[in-house]
């Protein structure tokens, strides 16, 4: 008799998701709508200047000056993969950062968060946090099951930001691409279906009124949250 090999189980009524449609992300912190060059770039541009580090593990800038950074605008707004957003803190009302969808994948039901930079205004505030609760939000809505989060292995900073939002670490691709004329090896981390409500719940638990002191500090950190959820974590980070 031959034995049955183990299969994955079925996905019952399985019906691809759109791709991304553009429409806008609102939070209390964060709004979010399609890159258009010529209602952002001139402002983010001016969010990035004189931070050339941003840059550091992206696969272009920095940027010389406005008009070049308008064009790197143009040339990527409307796109269908990646499809950038450009983030407005609320609490400035200034446009602040961007953040794409990327890998776009229907047919998998699995979606990438990324080209994420985050002017030094919006870092480690709740408007940065809240944009990207709402693309994750949008993308689980959506009906992918999937999400994604990828960054340079070297980039510690990064890595430590999916986790805390709730991403399990899926181990690092070595040597996986070239990024400015540099070895690239990549961190994985992913969040599926099954964890997002629980995941969703953190993320409101977070960002209620009452998680903020009168100065405006958490009290409860997010990490602390998203903990309990996540099945995997980053060895390479010590908290």
């Amino acid at each position: 008799m031959t034995q049955q090999r183990p299969l994955g189980p079925i996905v019952e009524n399985w019906t691809p998701p759109p791709a991304p449609t553009g429409v806008p992300l609102q939070g209390a912190f964060a709004y979010l709508e399609p890159l258009n060059a010529e209602a952002h770039a001139a402002l983010l541009f001016r969010a990035f200047a004189g931070h050339d580090a941003v840059w550091d593990y992206l696969p272009y800038g920095p940027f010389s000056s406005a008009a070049q950074y308008h064009r790197w605008a143009r040339e990527h707004a409307g796109q269908n993969d990646p499809f950038f957003y450009a983030i407005r803190n609320e609490a400035s009302g200034t446009w602040e950062g961007v953040a794409s969808f990327l890998r776009v994948d229907p047919t998998a039901g699995s979606i990438e968060i990324g080209h994420i930079n985050l002017s030094p205004a919006l870092q480690q505030t709740p408007a940065a946090t809240q944009a990207l609760y709402l693309m994750m939000d949008w993308a689980f809505d959506a009906g992918y099951r999937r999400v994604e989060w990828k960054c340079n292995a070297l980039n510690l900073p990064s890595r430590r930001a999916g986790q805390r939002l709730g991403f399990s670490y899926e181990g690092v691709f070595r040597q996986a691409t070239i990024t400015k004329g540099r070895n690239r090896d990549t961190a994985w981390f992913a969040v599926i279906d099954a964890e997002w409500p629980a995941l969703k719940e953190a993320f409101a638990a977070w960002l209620a009124p009452s998680n903020f002191d009168a100065s405006g500090r958490q009290i409860e950190s997010l990490s602390d949250l998203t903990r309990l959820v996540r099945v995997a974590s980053d060895p390479a980070l010590t908290s």
